[in-house]
């Protein structure tokens, strides 16, 4: 099953519990920093320093379900992602910071984020959580990390848009 197909399938489990707005599959990413407002005239600089970063391809398991902040007030609904993220993330905030980022304060969590939640009513928190808590640990599957984008994203009423501006190969 292909990673869209899948996060279709998780959606769907939690889809009648509440008002959320599920994320387009196509559209579902990790996000391994995100940097904000950026100048473009800043971009080129950016690419380039990116270039610099030497990482191997790694196995990514999409394992798990979880929300932030947290179970009792969920406002976002991701899966989770165990791989070799930690080279690749050290070295992104690394090569950031000489470019003038401030480095992350939160720890990193790889996930990707598949729904944001509006509102849970209350008679279904209950099986909100336990839903929650059933899929912490389900293996849904695995994929290659070969690349990372620097992506741009265009907030649009119907939700945001994202263009690749580069693609680095691990």
């Amino acid at each position: 099953m292909d990673f869209a197909q899948i996060v279709k399938e998780v959606q769907e489990s939690f889809r009648d519990l509440g008002k959320m707005k599920m994320v387009p599959a196509e559209i579902v990413h990790v996000t391994l920093k995100f940097l904000g407002d950026v100048d473009e005239d800043k971009i080129a600089d950016v690419g380039q320093s990116l270039e610099n970063i030497s990482c191997e391809p790694f196995t990514c398991l999409i394992k798990g379900t979880g929300v932030f902040p947290n179970v009792r007030r969920p406002r976002v609904l991701w899966l989770g992602m165990e791989g070799d993220f930690d080279p690749l993330h050290k070295q992104v905030e690394y090569y950031l910071e000489k470019e003038g980022f401030e480095p992350d304060k939160r720890e990193f969590t790889a996930h990707a984020t598949i729904a944001r939640i509006k509102h849970i009513p209350r008679s279904n928190m209950e099986q909100f959580a336990s839903m929650v808590e059933e899929m912490e640990n389900v293996e849904f599957g695995k994929f290659t990390v070969d690349n990372f984008r620097l992506k741009k994203s265009i907030l649009t009423p119907e939700g945001p848009v994202y263009e690749t501006l580069r693609q680095f190969n691990l």
